[in-house]
């Protein structure tokens, strides 16, 4: 049986679309408003990416930090994190869930134990920022034994002769950063630009599928929107800060920025 995030990339090529990826934090800014988002979203959405908030997030910008002291301020932990994904994927059981997050809280958690309670949630993929290849490749294994997918991470300075040993190993799904940069930064480089090392990425194996993450907005989404997806993750936090600031709800808010993300990729 193939993991559902293959079948989220495969729906989105038989209708010649790009796939849109959106990213959460869990727990922002509660427990049930962080899974009403997921609910609410998931029609418009091919795959969530649901961010386990961290207390020295290296890789994020202000917008997702903000979101993650927002849900860490309220208590959520990794247990709640797990019951966020089961409930919605009792929702909506077909739809992919990546779980994001750093390896120290993994490896507090112990490995096995993580990867476990991830198959048992309904997690289908894992991104783990601070753990590079080649030192992920006994976890990805772990992670290949239970069917779920290790996302391996790619950059605009990864040398041709690492891409190719790091694409050989990888699993079905891999993640280009766009640049170089926290997310949530603007575009320092042109999307011309990114679908041109994009694409040298996809001559490798043009079997896998490669989404680009970071820099992604309204504005830019359009523009990169031949990509296999496109993961929008700040601009949604950003949403969620804003939609609190000016005491709306941040449910609804969120739902017609994914609608108007998803109209610009059609």
């Amino acid at each position: 049986m193939l993991n559902p995030i293959n079948l989220a990339f495969k729906r989105a090529k038989q209708q010649n679309r790009t796939a849109l990826i959106t990213y959460t934090v869990a727990g922002d800014s509660s427990e049930k408003q962080s899974l009403n988002i997921l609910k609410t979203i998931s029609k418009n959405v091919d795959i969530v990416e649901v961010g386990v908030p961290h207390n020295t997030p290296v890789a994020d910008g202000s917008q997702i930090q903000t979101s993650a002291y927002r849900a860490i301020k309220n208590g959520i932990k990794i247990n709640n994190i797990f019951k966020i994904v089961k409930e919605f994927k009792k929702f909506d059981k077909s739809k992919p869930v990546i779980l994001m997050g750093y390896y120290n809280m993994i490896f507090q958690f112990g490995e096995n134990k993580f990867i476990n309670k991830c198959k048992v949630s309904g997690v289908n993929g894992l991104i783990v920022v601070d753990l590079p290849w080649p030192e992920n490749k006994n976890f990805a294994k772990k992670c290949k034994n239970k069917s779920i997918y290790f996302i391996q991470l790619l950059s605009p300075t990864t040398t041709s002769k690492r891409l190719k040993k790091i694409i050989q190993d990888s699993h079905q799904m891999n993640y280009f950063i766009s640049m170089l940069s926290t997310t949530g930064g603007k575009l320092k480089i042109s999307p011309r630009e990114i679908l041109k090392n994009y694409r040298k990425i996809k001559k490798i194996n043009p079997k896998k599928d490669v989404v680009i993450g970071f820099g992604i907005t309204e504005k830019t989404i359009g523009k990169l929107k031949s990509a296999d997806g496109l993961v929008v993750g700040s601009a949604i936090c950003n949403e969620i800060t804003r939609s609190l600031k000016n005491r709306q709800n941040p449910v609804t808010n969120v739902d017609k920025l994914v609608n108007r993300l998803k109209n610009k990729i059609k």
